[in-house]
C-alpha cells in the first residue's frame, strides 16, 4: 500500500518543488537602479538640481534597458560625444551637456563608490537632454514667448516617444539625433544656413555712418563703404567712387530683399539700420530662430494653416508640404497679432463689423467728435448693448456709455466678404479686406491684431469640402450676413519668427516688428547645464 502510494507522493513532491521554482523570486535591484532611486544625492557629478521631468526620463530610460549600464564601449561613448558636438549646428551649446566631464569620468577608472553608475547616468542625462532639446527646444516656450493653445487640442506627450526613440537609437546614434530634430523643411533649411555661416569666418564689417537718405545717382562719402560691404571687391566700379551708381543700387536692392525691406534701392533709415547689424548679431538671429522653429514645427500639423506673423504671410500645408501661400497684413506693434494654436471651425460670410472697444476709443471717437456724419458715410450704425439702433445725435460722444458701433456688410466693410473664425481669447480672426494696395508693401504690420488675407476667397475654397462650395458661393452672392460652420475644421498656428532660409539656401532676415529677439537671445545665453 505504501509502495503504491509512493509514486503519487513522489509526483506530489515534485509538483511542490516545481511550483516553488515557478513562483516569482524577488530579484535584488541592480546598483544602477539603487543609484537612480536616490538621485541626485547619490551622484555629486550630476547637476545640482535635476528637474522632475529629467528624472522621469532617466527612470523610464533605464527601466527600458533593465537598469544596466549603457555607455560601456569607448566607440559608443565617442559616438555620443560626436553627436553632442554636432549640436552646435542646431544653435545649441555643446558645452552645456558637459562632454569633457563625461569623457573624463567614463574613461578614467576610479575607486569611488558608485563612480561607474554615476558616470553612466551623467552620460544618459546628457543624451536624453540633448534629444529633448532638439525635439522641444532648449527653453520652455511658455516662459519666454508664450503661445495660447485651444484647450480642445490635446497636449503632445513629450516623454514616452522621446524615451522610446532614445532606447531604439543606442545602436545608431547619428540616426537617433537626426530623428529627434524637427523634420520640417523650415527647420532643416535654416539649420543648414546657420551651419554654413557658423563654420565660416565672420566677414569684415564696419557700421555705415548716419547721413541723408541716399538715392540712386547721388554722390556721398559713404558710398565706398557700401560698395565694400555689399560688393566686396566684385564690383566693376572703382572702390573709391563716390557716385551711387546702378551696380551698387542693384546690390542694395538685393540686400533689402534679403532683409525684408522695400527693394527700392533707397538707403533710408530702415536700410541703414539693417546694414548696421553686425554679422555676429545676424548669426545670433539665426540661432534664436532655430529655437523658435523647434517650438513651431512641433505644433504644426500635416494639414493646417500657418500664419507667419513677422513675415506677414499665410501658408496652407498639405501632408506637411506647402500647398498654397499668400500675403497677409498683421497687427502693428501697439496691437500685436498674438501667437496661438486653434482650429478654424466657421466662416462669417458678408460680415458686419462690430468695432472693438480699443478701436472705438482710440480711433473712431476722435473722428465722430469732429463730425457725426462720419458714421453715415461709413455705413456704421450705433447700437445699445441689446442690439437696438440708436440715433447718433442722441449720444453724448464726449462720454459715451453702453453703445456699440457696427458697420454694415458691403464693399467698404473692413472685413471684406469673409471672416474666418477660430476659438481664441483675443477676438482675432482672419479676414478679407478692401485695403488691397497695402499687400504690395514689404512691411505689412498695419492691422489692429487680426490678420488680413490677400485672396481670402481662395483660402475659403481650400477650407471647404467639394460638396460645400456651391452653398457657400450662393450665400456670398446673396450679400446677406451668414454664419457658416465648416464640415471639416482646419488647425491653425499663428507664430512669430524673424529668420529662415530661401530656396537657394541663403538666410533671409525679417525686421523684428515686435522687438522680441533680444529677450530670447538673452534667455538662451543665460541657460546653464542642467
Amino acid at each position: 500500500m505504501v509502495k503504491k502510494c509512493a509514486p503519487r507522493l513522489t509526483i506530489w513532491l515534485c509538483l511542490i518543488a516545481g511550483a516553488a521554482v515557478a513562483e516569482p523570486v524577488a530579484t535584488q535591484p541592480t546598483p544602477l537602479a539603487t543609484t537612480l532611486q536616490s538621485l541626485p544625492q547619490s551622484c555629486p557629478s550630476l547637476p545640482g538640481r535635476l528637474e522632475p521631468a529629467a528624472l522621469q526620463r532617466l527612470s523610464a530610460f533605464y527601466q527600458a534597458v533593465h537598469h544596466q549600464p549603457v555607455w560601456n564601449a569607448y566607440a559608443m561613448l565617442d559616438g555620443l560625444l560626436q553627436q553632442l558636438a554636432s549640436l552646435a549646428d542646431d544653435g545649441l551649446d555643446p558645452a552645456q551637456y558637459q562632454p569633457e566631464r563625461i569623457r573624463a569620468l567614463l574613461q578614467r577608472p576610479s575607486p569611488a563608490p558608485l563612480q561607474r553608475e554615476c558616470s553612466d547616468i551623467l552620460a544618459s542625462h546628457a543624451y536624453l537632454e540633448a534629444l529633448y532639446h532638439l525635439s522641444y527646444g532648449r527653453l520652455r516656450q511658455a516662459q519666454v514667448e508664450p503661445i495660447w493653445r485651444s484647450p480642445d487640442l490635446p497636449e503632445p506627450d513629450d516623454t514616452g516617444p522621446l524615451v522610446q526613440i532614445a532606447v531604439q537609437g543606442l545602436s545608431d546614434l547619428p540616426s537617433v539625433f537626426d530623428r529627434a530634430r524637427p523634420e520640417h523643411a523650415l527647420y532643416r533649411d535654416l539649420r543648414a544656413a546657420y551651419a554654413a555661416a557658423r563654420q565660416n569666418p565672420l566677414p569684415a564689417w564696419r557700421s555705415v555712418p548716419a547721413g541723408p537718405t541716399l538715392r540712386p545717382g547721388m554722390s556721398d562719402a559713404r558710398v565706398p563703404l557700401l560698395r565694400e560691404l555689399l560688393l566686396a571687391g566684385a564690383g566693376s566700379t572703382s572702390a573709391m567712387e563716390l557716385r551711387y551708381d546702378n551696380e551698387l543700387v542693384e546690390a542694395v536692392k538685393g540686400f533689402q530683399l534679403q532683409h525684408g525691406l522695400e527693394d527700392d534701392g533707397i538707403v533710408g533709415a530702415a536700410t541703414l539700420a539693417a546694414l548696421n547689424v553686425s554679422p555676429a548679431s545676424r548669426l545670433d538671429q539665426l540661432r534664436i530662430n532655430l529655437e523658435r522653429l523647434r517650438w513651431i514645427t512641433r505644433d504644426l500639423e500635416p494639414q493646417s494653416l500657418l500664419v507667419d506673423i513677422a513675415g506677414a504671410r499665410l501658408i496652407y500645408f498639405r501632408d506637411s508640404c506647402p500647398f498654397w501661400q499668400t500675403r497677409t497684413q498683421v497687427g502693428r506693434e501697439a496691437r500685436q497679432t498674438p501667437p496661438l494654436k486653434s482650429s478654424i471651425t466657421r466662416l462669417t460670410l458678408n460680415p458686419t463689423w462690430t468695432v472693438p472697444p480699443t478701436i472705438l476709443r482710440q480711433d473712431k471717437l476722435p473722428l465722430i467728435r469732429q463730425d457725426v456724419g462720419y458714421l453715415a458715410r461709413h455705413q456704421t450704425r450705433v447700437l445699445d448693448t441689446q442690439g437696438n439702433s440708436l440715433d447718433p445725435h442722441s449720444v453724448d460722444w464726449g462720454n459715451p456709455h453702453g453703445i456699440l458701433l457696427r458697420q454694415d456688410a458691403g464693399p467698404a466693410n473692413p472685413l471684406g466678404q469673409v471672416a474666418i473664425r477660430f476659438a481664441n481669447p483675443f477676438s482675432v480672426y482672419l479676414h478679407d479686406t478692401p485695403s488691397q494696395p497695402l499687400f504690395d508693401r514689404a512691411a505689412r504690420a498695419f492691422s489692429s491684431g487680426c490678420v488680413r488675407v490677400e485672396a481670402a476667397l481662395q483660402l475659403v475654397d481650400l477650407l471647404l469640402e467639394a460638396s460645400e462650395r456651391d452653398t457657400v458661393a450662393a450665400l456670398l452672392q446673396s450679400g446677406k450676413t451668414h454664419e457658416y460652420r465648416l464640415a471639416r475644421p482646419t488647425p491653425i498656428l499663428m507664430a512669430y519668427w524673424t529668420a529662415e532660409s530661401d530656396e537657394n539656401g541663403r538666410p533671409v532676415y525679417r525686421p523684428d516688428i515686435y522687438k522680441r529677439d533680444a529677450a530670447l537671445l538673452q534667455a538662451l545665453n543665460a541657460v546653464r547645464p542642467r
